[in-house]
C-alpha cells in the first residue's frame, strides 16, 4: 500500500545530504523531469551552479544510488530518480510554487460560477487542475444522499423549463433543469416551492427524491404534480462514490505512457474509481499530500497522485495523477490553491 508523502515532513529515516549530493540530486531531478530520459554525469556538469568535475559528479550519483535515492537501468546508462528518491524529494526538498494572483483570481472565478452545484462544481475543479498542470485533474465526492435538504427554490427558464435547485446543510447544493410537461406561471411556481419545501425540507436527499412518487400531497395538486413527475424523472437515483477527471490527453502524450498497452489499464482504473477515490480522501483535512509509484494497482504503479482532502468536507477531495517526474512543486502548489477554494464554495 502506498503511504503519503508530505512537504516538509522529514523522516528520521532520511538521509542528510551533503551539498554537492544535495546539488548533484536536484540537478538530476530537473533533468529527468525535463526529459523523462536516463542522465548522464556529464549533462548535470553542464547544469548552472554545478562546479564540479565529471568524476566528482559520478561519486555523488554513486553515493546517491547507494542511499537508495537513485537508480539505473544498465551498468552503462546514466541514472534516474526512482520512486523513493521522489518521495525523499517531497518531504526534503520541495518548497512549493509560486501561484501567481491571476492564476488564483481565475481558480476563485470559474469554481464560483459553479458553486450551487457540488457536482458540477468538482467537475469544473477536475478541468482546472488538468489545465493548470497538464496532468490528470480529478476530483471526488461521496453520494450526496445522506445530506439533508435545506431549501427548495424554483426559477423558471423560459417555456416549459424550471431550475431546481436543492440547498444541502453545510451549504452544498445540487441543481436540475426540468422539462415541463405544461407551461407554469410564475405564480403558480411559488404555490409549487411551498409545498416542495414543506413536504420535503429536513429529510435526506435520498428519502426527498422516493417522497416525489409517494407523498399524496405531492400528486393533489396539478402544479405540484407536474414538478414532482419532472423531478423525478431528471433526478437520479441512488449514486456512489463519484470520480471526476479531466486531461486524458495529457497523460497520452508523455513518453511513459505512450505504449497503449500501459495507458489502456491506466484509463480502465480512472474510469472505474477504484482505488484513486479512496486514496485520495485519505490524509489530513486542508493539506496536500503526495504518493508517489502507487502500488494498489499494476496499472498505477508510474503514477504518482497529488491529493488534498477538502477542510471540513468530508470525503470530498481533489488532486493530479501523473508520472514520477512531474513537476511537483507546481502540482502540490496548484492542488493546494483549488483545494481550498473548493472548501471556500462548499
Amino acid at each position: 500500500m502506498s503511504h503519503p508523502a508530505f512537504p516538509g515532513g522529514v523522516s528520521g529515516a532520511d538521509p542528510d545530504l551533503t551539498e554537492r549530493q544535495r546539488r548533484v540530486f536536484r540537478s538530476l531531478l530537473d533533468l529527468h523531469g525535463r526529459t523523462g530520459r536516463s542522465i548522464s554525469s556529464e549533462s548535470i556538469g553542464r547544469m548552472p551552479g554545478i562546479r564540479w568535475s565529471s568524476a566528482s559528479i559520478r561519486g555523488a550519483l554513486a553515493e546517491l544510488e547507494a542511499m537508495g535515492l537513485v537508480a539505473r537501468e544498465h551498468v552503462s546508462s546514466g541514472r534516474r530518480p526512482n520512486a523513493a528518491g521522489y518521495a525523499f524529494y517531497v518531504r526534503s526538498e520541495l518548497t512549493p510554487a509560486e501561484i501567481p494572483d491571476a492564476v488564483r483570481r481565475e481558480i476563485a472565478e470559474r469554481l464560483q460560477r459553479s458553486a450551487e452545484d457540488v457536482e458540477q462544481l468538482l467537475d469544473e475543479a477536475s478541468r482546472l487542475l488538468s489545465e493548470l498542470t497538464r496532468q490528470l485533474g480529478l476530483a471526488v465526492t461521496a453520494s450526496l444522499d445522506r445530506e439533508r435538504l435545506a431549501n427548495v427554490d424554483l426559477e423558471p427558464l423560459g417555456l416549459d423549463r424550471v431550475l431546481l435547485v436543492l440547498g444541502l446543510e453545510g451549504g452544498a447544493g445540487r441543481t436540475l433543469v426540468l422539462e415541463l410537461d405544461s407551461h407554469l406561471e410564475r405564480a403558480e411556481l411559488e404555490d409549487v416551492r411551498a409545498v416542495l419545501r414543506a413536504r420535503l425540507i429536513g429529510l435526506e436527499l435520498w428519502e426527498a427524491r422516493e417522497r416525489l412518487d409517494t407523498d399524496p400531497e405531492l400528486v393533489r395538486d396539478t402544479a405540484v404534480r407536474i414538478v414532482a413527475r419532472a423531478a423525478r424523472t431528471r433526478w437520479n437515483g441512488p449514486q456512489a462514490t463519484a470520480l471526476f477527471s479531466s486531461g486524458t490527453g495529457n497523460i497520452a502524450t508523455l513518453p511513459e505512457f505512450a505504449d497503449g498497452r500501459k495507458l489502456a489499464p491506466l484509463l480502465r482504473v480512472v474510469e472505474s474509481g477504484p482505488p484513486l477515490d479512496r486514496l485520495m480522501v485519505q490524509g489530513v483535512e486542508g493539506q496536500p499530500a503526495v504518493r508517489v509509484a502507487l502500488d494498489e494497482d499494476l496499472a498505477l504503479s508510474e503514477c504518482s497522485l497529488v491529493s488534498y482532502p477538502v477542510q471540513g468536507r468530508p470525503r470530498v477531495a481533489v488532486g493530479v495523477l501523473g508520472p514520477l517526474r512531474m513537476d511537483y512543486a507546481r502540482v502540490v502548489a496548484v492542488v493546494d490553491a483549488v483545494g481550498r477554494c473548493i472548501g471556500e464554495c462548499l
